[in-house]
């Protein structure tokens, strides 16, 4: 729910909420008897079903459930909510509300956004005259993330934010408001990194603060490149960032900013003065990429870029009433660097002849008998903004009966807002379905239309064309009110739907997953590649070092087809929103489970490992070793799963806010996991860790007697068996247990590498680096070439025989 911020009165009003007053029961109309029409909010009543008295003085709309009485403010307020650290943990953090003005979506100090990229929010509501914040009784516990400052711009444009409120209260200067109008055009032309919809919100927030204070022709040209990239953004990050009113709040701000600034760029005191191009000025529309018009001895200066342009006009001096903008050159035209022709027209324009004009793309102008009237009520400058496209004007409802098909035209005339114009002011729009048929455009609903901060509505506009409003070029209109206007088709337009759509991942989060993934994947097909190679060759499955090597495997597949295939996010939330909580916790504890299980045979083989390469002398294997250890590694691992299970099963159950966020297995959390999980792995780890200490400085003694003996062969077998170690032994957990207590994202990443590459490298070592499955495989795959290479060996070593025989016969 957003502001609706024109009336200058005490009177305020909730969405939804019955009109609170002595004249309660007054129908709609009644409320309006007493007001002038010129006084009167165009189509107020269509856009907003609240009642509205009449007051002296109607602003601009910005459309929302709320009318507030002037510029009250909700002060900070402190705020406890959770970050998202990892998939499957949180962290307490305490942050406070902004300083928002009453009617607004307050942000807090501290980045906290949603996964759709919106960030989280608190209305600043009115309540018997004062402003307070909305309640949060009924609000879900708020658990949001911050980790994400290395792809977008987010906590940077909320530090710029935070410093102008600080500033408000330093009373912040105007060099300060032009370093931070400086820092975010910057900002916006990172195209590497991501725009969000909670960057629109602050961007409006910021505009806001802007209008507070004098306003600075200076900071013109950074507003217009801040529109202009924000328009030029990903129609999903605009469309998620109207559902927080954002493009309205911004696209009104910049309007008001904008249209306060004619006194000071074309004053009646510079007509027919010729003043030099200020160098600082020249500075700023360069870094700005912006062209600056400025032709006050004529009436007009002229902000000029791609996609946003805005003139500023002061007919005192020419008689210059209006623009015209072309796609092409003419004799009598003007080129933009933005590669467009624009120019000036004039009180007594002929209407006909201008619509004829070829390329044109739009104009408008004040007639010369209408000028003269404005100019009897106060009016002395006129200001047309012509938008590329329709970026800022975003419709949040679902399903569209009407879409613009030209630029859109804003014209101002400060003086007259909210007024009835005396007779009509014409426009002219070329129609892009003439140039871009649309297949889904239909006659019907075709015509000018304004934009009324929620939808465009044609109520008050007139459309004078041919026969064909689908086919025309150019389409003439008339207004008697100002606001934004654009040529609108028919047809049935269908919105995206983009509430749930997830834009915003903890840092790395998604890269870790797809590396998760893959790496799993891999270690399914390489721990799938071990089994056929067992099954195949009984020699070498007859081996006890492959039977212990089998059981490991299984763990490893068991464990990894939970994690891929059965226990991911979309069923435990079934399992969840159904009631199934048993389900969700048999899920979870298999998981733990396979995961203890895995670890039991790592440090089985870790201590088989340490009796053969370091207490090698008189090591005997006891009778049936293989199935005590079977037992202990597949039975031990029940101990702490069923105590977890039974003394808290709820700890395998997902949160609401997990689940919301997308975050959320069944799995063990809080001291579930920590004892139940992390504690055996970390003891695991390090015991291994220590036996391949061990196992490593013995291989290193052995290698430098190798060195010693010129042996050199053994170096490169002793590196890999330490390499295989490392992997065989479970030691990448280590980065696993670092990335736990937060140390940082490079283990992490390291982690994910290692960790789930597990059953691939096993599958290397032991089936393609082995020379024996090698050859039983090419056996297997090509018999031909295998007799060939054994035909090759008989026939080497009977050379080797007969060499060697006519060598002692020539000796003797």
């Amino acid at each position: 729910m957003n502001v609706l911020g024109y009336l200058l009165v005490a009177l305020t009003i909730s969405a939804g909420r019955a009109y609170e007053s002595a004249d309660s029961d007054d129908s709609d109309e009644s409320l309006w008897d007493d007001c002038p029409l010129e006084q009167q909010l165009c189509s107020l009543e269509s856009r907003n079903n609240t009642p509205v008295r009449c007051v002296e003085k109607i602003y601009r709309a910005d459309i929302a459930g709320l009318v507030y009485c002037n510029a009250q403010h909700c002060e900070p307020e402190t705020f406890k909510h959770d970050y998202i650290v990892r998939n499957h943990d949180q962290s307490p953090h305490v942050n406070s509300w902004k300083r928002t003005r009453a009617g607004e979506a307050g942000t807090l100090h501290d980045v906290c956004l949603l996964r759709n990229g919106l960030p989280v929010t608190r209305k600043c509501e009115v309540w018997a005259m004062r402003a307070r914040w909305e309640s949060l009784e009924q609000r879900p516990y708020v658990v949001c993330m911050r980790r994400f400052r290395e792809r977008s711009i987010s906590v940077e444009l909320n530090s710029l934010h935070d410093d102008m409120l600080e500033g408000r209260r330093r009373a912040n200067s105007s060099q300060e408001r032009r370093r931070t109008t400086a820092m975010m055009r910057d900002m916006f032309r990172q195209h590497d990194k991501a725009l969000l919809p909670a960057d629109v919100h602050v961007v409006g927030q910021v505009f806001g603060e802007l209008l507070e204070h004098e306003k600075d022709v200076a900071l013109s040209a950074d507003l217009i490149s801040i529109c202009r990239e924000i328009m030029s953004s990903d129609a999903q990050v605009l469309q998620l960032s109207a559902q927080l009113n954002a493009t309205n709040s911004l696209l009104n701000n910049f309007e008001d900013y904008m249209d306060a600034l004619p006194q000071q760029l074309v004053p009646r005191e510079r007509c027919g003065k010729v003043v030099a191009h200020a160098a600082g000025e020249a500075g700023e529309a360069a870094a700005s990429g912006m062209e600056i018009l400025n032709n006050a001895n004529l009436g007009v200066h002229a902000m000029l870029s791609s996609n946003l342009s805005v003139f500023y006009v002061n007919p005192e001096c020419e008689s210059i009433t209006g623009i015209a903008i072309y796609s092409a050159a003419a004799p009598d035209r003007r080129q933009a660097v933005s590669q467009f022709w624009f120019r000036f027209l004039y009180a007594n324009e002929n209407m006909e002849k201008l619509r004829r004009e070829q390329d044109l793309e739009t104009a408008t102008y004040v007639p010369e008998q209408l000028w003269r009237q404005l100019k009897q009520r106060g009016a002395t400058y006129l200001i047309v903004k012509v938008y590329g496209h329709d970026g800022l004007f975003v419709e949040t409802a679902p399903q569209r009966s009407r879409i613009p098909r030209s630029k859109v035209l804003s014209i101002s005339i400060p003086g007259c807002e909210g007024t009835q114009l005396p007779q009509p002011l014409p426009f002219l729009l070329r129609n892009e379905n003439h140039r871009q048929p649309d297949t889904r455009a239909v006659n019907a609903g075709c015509g000018c239309g304004y934009w009324n901060y929620q939808t465009w509505v044609s109520d008050g506009i007139t459309t004078s064309s041919g026969t064909d409003l689908l086919r025309d070029p150019i389409v003439v209109c008339h207004t008697r009110h100002l606001t934004q206007f654009s040529y609108l088709v028919g047809g049935s337009y269908r919105s995206n739907e983009l509430g749930d759509e997830v834009l915003v991942t903890p840092i790395n989060e998604r890269v870790l997953d797809i590396i998760s993934i893959v790496g799993c994947c891999l270690s399914l097909f390489g721990v799938l590649g071990i089994f056929l190679t067992a099954l195949l060759f009984k020699s070498w499955r007859s081996q006890a070092s492959t039977k212990v090597l089998l059981h490991l495997c299984l763990a490893m597949m068991l464990q990894m087809v939970l994690f891929v295939f059965i226990n991911t996010d979309d069923l435990s939330e079934q399992l969840v929103v159904h009631g199934d909580k048993v389900r969700c916790v048999l899920l979870g504890a298999a998981m733990q489970y396979t995961i203890l299980v895995l670890f039991c045979w790592m440090l089985i083989i870790a201590f088989l490992q340490f009796q053969r390469y370091v207490t090698v002398i008189g090591v005997e294997r006891p009778r049936h070793y293989i199935l005590k250890a079977a037992l202990v590694a597949w039975l031990l691992p029940l101990l702490p799963t069923l105590l977890v299970a039974c003394i808290d099963p709820e700890s395998y159950v997902p949160t609401a806010e997990q689940l919301a966020t997308d975050t959320g297995i069944c799995y063990p959390s809080g001291y579930g996991l920590t004892f139940g999980i992390v504690l055996p792995v970390t003891l695991i780890t390090v015991a291994n860790l220590v036996i391949f200490v061990y196992v490593f400085y013995s291989i290193s003694h052995s290698l430098s007697q190798s060195i010693q003996r010129a042996e050199r062969k053994l170096v490169h077998k002793q590196i890999r068996l330490s390499v295989l170690l490392f992997f065989l032994l479970g030691l990448s957990w280590i980065f696993g247990i670092f990335a736990y207590m937060q140390a940082g994202v490079a283990f992490s990443y390291l982690f994910c590498l290692t960790a789930t590459l597990q059953g691939f490298v096993l599958f290397v070592y032991f089936v393609l680096l082995d020379e024996v499955n090698r050859r039983a495989w090419i056996g297997l795959l090509c018999p031909t070439k295998m007799k060939m290479d054994v035909q090759k060996r008989t026939t080497e070593l009977q050379s080797m025989t007969t060499s060697s025989t006519n060598y002692s016969r020539a000796v003797q």
